[in-house]
């Protein structure tokens, strides 16, 4: 996971202290916290933007939230602990691409059913992954990995922070659309990954923003392409997937706040439309993208339309590329 900067994450505390009420705690009788799972360790950028988010929820609405951490098996048992809680609106949870749409097309068994244990309650945000290269790789474009792939079919190294990861499966939707074959190198971690890609044991990887843009800056690495719909502000001269030669190519780590089922609607929208106003901020839109996400939003059957449609993508290309994690 990535994180948010500490300098970021003190002045975006420090504006939530000037947000006005927003609501009333009624639709939380006696004033009891609302407790949001996050399924990776403190720390990471998903525990950043819960934190971020869930304080000022809390000072729109004067709702007292809990963030808490409960990682391990990608993110699986922090949701599976949201999936079996009561459905009272007290325990929410924060799911991500990796554990309500990868996880279940790639694991053979998984301890709750992503599609019927869970209500969206608002898409918070999406993060794109950004294709690198050492500085001095001769790869320059996309177009250069991909011809030198297709010409040594199996021989270019693709270094992975984990296998299942967005940047896993990413570089797997780009493989299979370009019909080109790479060997992946799993890594426990972004870290380790881009410390190999640097000695030049990998050749290239697809890694989020925030672990490479000071690698970026200080000439380290080369960004080739990045895999949202637009490009990245902070990295406003790398093309996108799309429009270097892939239209509609999309490959992001979105997330989401969900309910348990059969949590009572009046609570679902009350909760997204707190969530909607904090996302509306100028402060908070400002702060992902300084990080290379983007707010998202919507209601909550938009947010179940897009998740079912991802579960759907990654599920066809796992099953069309046979993808394993052996």
């Amino acid at each position: 996971m990535t994180t948010l900067t500490r300098r970021t994450l003190i002045a975006a505390s420090l504006a939530a202290m000037a947000l006005p009420s927003f609501a009333n705690t009624a639709a939380y009788p006696g004033g009891r916290p609302i407790k949001l799972i996050v399924p990776y360790t403190p720390g990471g950028g998903t525990d950043a933007v819960a934190r971020f988010i869930g304080s000022k929820i809390a000072n729109e609405t004067q709702w007292s939230m809990v963030i808490e951490n409960r990682p391990g098996a990608g993110g699986n048992i922090g949701m599976d602990s949201v999936a079996k809680s009561k459905p009272d609106g007290l325990l929410i949870g924060l799911g991500q691409t990796a554990n309500l749409a990868i996880n279940p097309a790639l694991m053979p068994k998984m301890p709750f059913d992503a599609r019927k244990d869970f209500i969206p309650v608002v898409l918070v945000a999406s993060l794109p992954m950004v294709m690198v290269v050492r500085h001095d790789s001769p790869f320059k474009t996309l177009a250069d990995v991909i011809a030198a792939a297709k010409s040594r079919p199996g021989d270019l190294k693709q270094a992975l922070a984990g296998t299942g990861t967005v940047g896993h499966l990413a570089g797997e939707l780009l493989a299979h659309q370009a019909q080109f074959k790479v060997l992946n190198v799993p890594y426990k971690g972004a870290a380790p990954a881009l410390t190999d890609l640097l000695g030049g044991s990998t050749d290239f990887m697809l890694s989020t923003p925030q672990s490479i843009i000071e690698m970026i800056k200080g000439k380290r690495l080369r960004a080739l392409a990045v895999t949202s719909k637009e490009r990245l502000s902070i990295l406003p001269e790398t093309p996108t997937v799309a429009e270097s030669g892939f239209p509609g190519f999309e490959a992001v780590d979105w997330k989401v706040i969900v309910a348990p089922a059969n949590t009572p609607a009046a609570i679902v929208n009350g909760l997204n439309k707190a969530t909607l106003s904090v996302l509306g901020k100028k402060e908070t839109s400002d702060l992902l993208a300084q990080e290379g996400s983007k707010a998202l939003g919507g209601s909550p059957a938009e947010a179940q339309a897009y998740i079912r449609a991802e579960q759907s993508k990654w599920a066809k290309l796992i099953a069309d590329a046979k993808i394993s994690i052996e």
